[in-house]
């Protein structure tokens, strides 16, 4: 995946993810927008993070092909790393972060959005996870933050999406909108207001609201992941990744994109 990043004269920093035909994350990408969003904190000239992605899809999850290339445990373990350093760069970002999400969010695209500050989404967008498909667990602690615990609980054991609409209907989506210009155009307004703020209080805001969260993200996915690694060792992972591999999916599984 190429990651584009460019900070403009207002202290709006556009990073856009572009990794056709989904927009997979691999595991060298996904740790380096991590080390890209750790980095704000010491770059004065950054006032907020606009996300995106270019082309089909925000984020179709982890690159599975990846994963069941490498030898032994190497793909789960460093496919868990990766991730748990994005979405934890993503909610300590010291600015203020802003996700644009067209047409589908899934799996690690799930994580990026619970942890981010303000969502916008096209109308054709949807959110799921299709973990348990995948033999594996994990950001059901970010979907959460998306949706009540109840309809949370129903996602993840039958991997359905659900639509910008209804996250929309929570609060959880602060804007939906018609098209990704739409998206673009909408995304980049919302980041100038938050430029326009003072610096050193945004940033001190941010601060605070992380601190009175109610779930310590990172404990909580990180203790979701334990049963990743679990599924992995009994075989189950393995199992469900190879059949992605070879085409071979359960039927209506959200994550056949």
């Amino acid at each position: 995946m190429t990651i584009h990043e460019s900070i403009d004269d207002a202290g709006i920093a556009s990073l856009v993810m572009n990794n056709p035909p989904v927009n997979a994350l691999n595991i060298a990408d996904t740790y380096e927008l991590a080390k890209i969003l750790d980095g704000y904190k010491w770059n004065p000239d950054v006032r907020v993070v606009v996300l995106s992605a270019a082309g089909r899809g925000f984020c179709a999850g982890v690159d599975i092909k990846e994963m069941q290339q490498l030898e032994h445990n190497e793909g789960i373990v460093q496919a868990n790393r990766s991730c748990f350093e994005l979405f934890r760069a993503v909610y300590e970002c010291a600015v203020p972060t802003v996700v644009a999400v067209q047409d589908f969010c899934l799996g690690t695209g799930i994580g990026i959005a619970g942890n981010a500050d303000v969502l916008l989404a096209t109308s054709n967008a949807t959110f799921g996870l299709p973990e348990v498909d995948n033999g594996a667990l994990g950001a059901a602690t970010h979907l959460r933050r998306l949706v009540p615990q109840h309809r949370a609980r129903q996602m993840l054991y039958t991997a359905e999406p659900a639509p910008a609409s209804e996250l929309a209907s929570y609060g959880s989506v602060y804007k939906v909108v018609d098209t990704v210009d739409d998206l673009a155009e909408e995304s980049q307004s919302l980041a100038a207001v938050i430029a326009s703020k003072d610096p050193t209080v945004m940033r001190a805001a941010k601060a605070s609201m992380n601190g009175i969260d109610e779930v310590d993200v990172r404990s909580s996915y990180r203790y979701e992941q334990g049963f990743t690694f679990e599924l992995n060792l009994l075989g189950v992972g393995d199992k469900a990744r190879d059949a992605f591999v070879a085409g071979e999916r359960p039927p209506n599984a959200a994550g056949d994109k």
